[in-house]
């Protein structure tokens, strides 16, 4: 979608329009949420329709909200689907409690920052809940994550206007890019060091005592 459709749905539907699609984003499901706050922004700095102090709690209230329902969809669904089916990708019990493991120590930096990256950003909380960090902890990272998201992309965007829109993509195509590569990186490090993390993630989950 680009500037001018985000534009037209943002003055059609207003503030709903951005709740609903950060919401839904947030859930889990990839739509272009980033770029409809920018779009909603440059809207509001442009005709003065919008208040942007309503946006950014808005958007932020939104990406909360959709965080948090993206956790239990993960914790649920997410979590009993790999119970199922895990076995037949190589995710049997032991390597979930792993990565189980792995987002408890973590969780937060991953919640926090993939909010950040486009394309990547709705599945935080999907993949909190699937990995079963902590409410508690969870429910801290993913409101700063949500709150600063919000006013990076709504300030950002009214203050801007289009030449941040213009920055913001290639931006987040290099953030996607850096976060590939870091989490190639990750996963040969894991591979490296399968054995000495799979027993501290058993004496973790299941009571045993760490070597």
């Amino acid at each position: 979608m680009t500037l001018i459709h985000l534009s037209q749905l943002v003055e059609s539907y207003g503030y709903a329009g951005v709740f609903i699609v950060v919401l839904v984003a947030s859930a889990g499901v990839p739509l272009p949420a980033g770029e409809l706050l920018v779009a909603a922004a440059v809207f509001a700095a442009h005709t003065h329709r919008l208040s942007i102090v309503v946006l950014v709690i808005v958007s932020a209230l939104a990406a909360i909200i959709g965080g948090a329902l993206g956790y239990g969809i993960g914790r649920t669904a997410g979590a009993a689907t790999l119970h199922r089916y895990g076995g037949a990708v190589g995710l049997g019990p032991a390597r979930m409690r792993l990565g189980q493991y792995l987002f408890l120590t973590h969780g937060g930096k991953i919640v926090f920052f993939l909010r950040f990256v486009a394309l990547l950003g709705p599945f935080g909380g999907v993949l909190a809940g699937v990995n079963r960090m902590p409410w508690g902890r969870f429910l801290f990272f993913n409101t700063a994550g949500g709150l600063a998201w919000a006013v990076a992309g709504g300030v950002g965007g009214y203050l801007f206007g289009a030449a941040f829109k213009a920055v913001g993509r290639p931006l987040g195509v290099a953030m996607v890019v850096v976060t590939i590569a870091l989490v190639v990186g990750l996963l040969v490090w894991i591979h490296r060091h399968e054995q000495v993390l799979q027993r501290k993630a058993d004496a973790l989950l299941l009571g045993g005592a760490a070597p």
